[in-house]
């Protein structure tokens, strides 16, 4: 198994280890959040994004499904959101943005950007406020002043 490199280019917020959020400590140890259960099994980006789904409506769990699909629903919930939690640094020490957009360039490919439309885009598509939107819906306030383009580094 070997290593590989990724680069990501993200529009939103760069949340760190949870820790770049008004309130949260140096390793976001101090985040209390009505939705953040610390003794659950899941991580704060699966809280978080559950948390998301249930206040758009889709409360439906893979332990409350009724039969096959349940992904494709789930995917489909997720999408309609508007945004998404993007990992980068490492798997060993995993660190969250929350995007209106991303793209990933994985080791030896190459991706030709067309840098005036990206600029364009968060504006034509409202991100800003899908992003402000999200970030009321859970309750945190980034510490970053606005939503900007990130970019960043993934090794797994």
């Amino acid at each position: 198994m070997g290593t590989s490199t990724d680069a990501i280019l993200a529009y939103g917020y760069d949340l760190g280890e949870w820790n770049k959020i008004q309130g949260a400590g140096e390793l976001g140890e101090d985040l209390t959040l009505p939705w953040l259960d610390d003794d659950s099994d899941d991580g704060y980006r699966e809280q978080a994004e559950r948390h998301l789904l249930n206040a758009s409506g889709f409360t439906e769990t893979w332990e409350t499904s009724q039969g096959p699909g349940y992904y494709s629903r789930e995917e489909a919930a997720k999408a309609a959101l508007g945004v998404q939690f993007e990992t980068y640094c490492s798997d060993r020490a995993p660190m969250e943005i929350l995007a209106a957009k991303v793209i990933t360039v994985s080791r030896g490919d190459c991706e030709v950007l067309d840098l005036a439309a990206l600029m364009a885009e968060p504006a034509e598509h409202g991100w800003g406020d899908k992003l402000r939107q999200a970030c009321q819906t859970l309750g945190i306030t980034p510490t970053q002043e606005q939503p900007s383009w990130l970019l960043v580094s993934y090794w797994g």
